[in-house]
């Protein structure tokens, strides 16, 4: 499951994103997109887990 992160503090890196979806299951990949120009965060990003359900799960929960 590709799952759109919206909404991002500008501090948040790869690493975060993967650790804080990494209490759910499983996850492939967790990238936040950043300016090519000035490599600062765009303030959102995609992590990709392997289990739907459980991705959908930490959708539920980390949706604010």
């Amino acid at each position: 499951m590709n799952i759109y992160v919206a909404n991002l503090s500008y501090g948040v890196d790869d690493a975060d994103l993967k650790e804080l979806f990494e209490e759910y299951n499983q996850v492939s990949s967790a990238k936040v997109i950043t300016d090519r120009m000035s490599g600062r965060s765009r303030g959102f990003g995609f992590v990709e887990m392997e289990d739907n359900d459980q991705g959908q799960k930490a959708i539920d929960e980390l949706n604010q």
